[in-house]
């Protein structure tokens, strides 16, 4: 079926056409329908199947059809500032050719013209949980009219601690509404939360067995924990024309491995919540638009950068939850693209290797690495700080060389 064919507006039909939407993904095809008809939806679906257009798309139609102009009539709760500002930009160019008015909320910016906004008129809100809640609290966002919610990336708003602030909103939000929540994975305590608010929910389930994008190639490479920047350099320096998204486990490390590569002439930049709103959002813009090719984060950006065309996603350290593999491989292979996810293994993060085998019920290619090979990777380094390492290679080349010599002549 193609998009053509839904009962949806004309002016749908026309962004759908221009941003080369053409036939509907399985969450897509799966979901639009019922929510068309009013139903509330328990979604679990793999990151980078197109969730955000599986209720953009129907919440435009449905408040088109109702009439603009009437105050927030849909709400969608998001973990982070990142998706925040991503999904709105969904919603305003599927909703280009229409009258409806989107608005992002979140906080790290001043909130006065967030405010100022939500005062002339609003018909969708996308936010945080945080924000949204002190703008209710002051008065300035009215939710009495909502006819839609949704809760997306729940599981990580959970992981975030937002559980209570959910739990408070819903209170200022009509008994009678619509109801749709998505989730990458899903767990005893996403349940609770999820049947707590649908009624009588339709559930959808992608790919339940397994929960990463089959457009990803998965490898793992064992690396010493010491040596993997010279892996990166090296995939890097192999690769120059692919985006590159590497993840680390907390921001001190993101920083050294920018520092490292910033020895080698490797030009990237860093994501991780150190950083104040501005800055993450012109980092953003710039991976965006090519001007880096290399961008260093951690887990906090693992469901924030939807990226076109992210070529490698490079797990540096292994995620402490094997959970997170899954988001962070989904920041590549979205759609229909291919993608590769490489993964460097020290010996103490064995452990963290089998959970996350275990949680995908597969096992993760080994990529061998030849002891010749392993060497050359250390030696070739253009750190000034590890030139050493290449003195020891070259001596050991030219001792091996005077040796085979010397045999030769006996």
């Amino acid at each position: 079926m193609k998009f053509e064919e839904y009962q949806i507006i004309p002016e749908l039909k026309q962004s759908l056409q221009e941003l080369g939407f053409k036939r509907p993904t399985d969450i897509q095809f799966k979901a639009i329908p019922n929510i068309l008809n009013g139903e509330d939806v328990l979604a679990i679906a793999q990151t980078g199947t197109g969730k955000t257009a599986a209720f953009a798309i129907p919440i435009i139609h449905l408040i088109t059809k109702a009439g603009v102009g009437r105050g927030v009539q849909a709400i969608v709760m998001v973990p982070t500032h990142e998706l925040a500002i991503q999904i709105t930009e969904v919603f305003d160019k599927l909703g280009k050719y229409t009258d409806v008015t989107t608005l992002g909320i979140y906080g790290g910016v001043d909130q006065d013209p967030q405010i100022e906004q939500l005062h002339q008129g609003v018909d969708i809100v996308i936010a945080t949980p945080g924000r949204v809640f002190d703008l209710v609290n002051q008065g300035h966002l009215k939710l009495r009219d909502i006819k839609v919610l949704v809760l997306d990336e729940a599981d990580l708003m959970l992981d975030l601690g937002f559980y209570k602030d959910i739990e408070d909103l819903i209170k200022y939000l009509p008994r009678h509404r619509q109801t749709l929540f998505f989730s990458a994975t899903i767990n005893e305590k996403i349940k609770k939360l999820a049947y707590s608010l649908v009624r009588n929910a339709i559930r959808i389930q992608i790919s339940p067995k397994d929960p990463v994008s089959k457009n990803v190639t998965h490898s793992v490479m064992f690396v010493s924990m010491d040596d993997k920047r010279f892996f990166l350099e090296r995939i890097v320096n192999e690769n120059p024309e692919s985006r590159i998204l590497v993840f680390v486990r907390t921001k001190v490390r993101a920083e050294r491995v920018f520092e490292a590569m910033n020895r080698v002439g490797i030009k990237s930049q860093t994501m991780h919540g150190g950083k104040d709103q501005e800055n993450r959002l012109e980092v953003m813009t710039g991976f965006k638009n090519g001007d880096f090719k290399l961008l260093i984060a951690t887990d906090i950006s693992a469901r924030g950068v939807d990226i076109a065309n992210v070529d490698y996603v490079v797990n540096y350290d292994l995620p402490d939850v094997a959970e997170n593999y899954v988001h962070r491989v989904g920041r590549t292979g979205r759609g229909n693209n291919k993608g590769v996810a490489v993964s460097f293994c020290s010996p103490e993060e064995k452990p963290i290797l089998e959970e996350i085998e275990s949680f995908m019920d597969k096992k993760i290619t080994v990529l061998e690495v030849a002891k010749a090979d392993y060497s050359e990777t250390l030696a070739l380094t253009d750190d000034v700080n590890d030139n050493w390492k290449k003195l020891i290679a070259d001596a050991e080349k030219e001792d091996k060389a005077y040796k085979a010599k010397k045999k030769k002549k006996k």
